[in-house]
């Protein structure tokens, strides 16, 4: 079974990785990197677990691999 990351852990891994806080609605909060292409990231806050298949999702929408958090636990 992969690892399950929480919210806390994928921010901070956004974070260091150059995104920013944009905004939040209701238990989403919402990421954004400037540059080329801009690219826009929505988390699910305040989870323990966030399941493999919104992780991949995060992946896709952040243009990171799951090494770039395998570095950061």
């Amino acid at each position: 079974m992969p690892k399950l990351y929480s919210s806390r852990q994928i921010i901070k891994v956004l974070e260091q990785k150059g995104f920013i806080f944009i905004s939040q609605k209701g238990s989403h909060i919402k990421y954004r990197k400037t540059g080329k292409p801009t690219l826009t990231t929505i988390i699910p806050d305040n989870r323990k677990e966030i399941p493999e298949g919104t992780f991949r999702s995060i992946l896709r929408q952040s243009n990171l691999t799951q090494e770039d958090f395998k570095k950061k636990r």
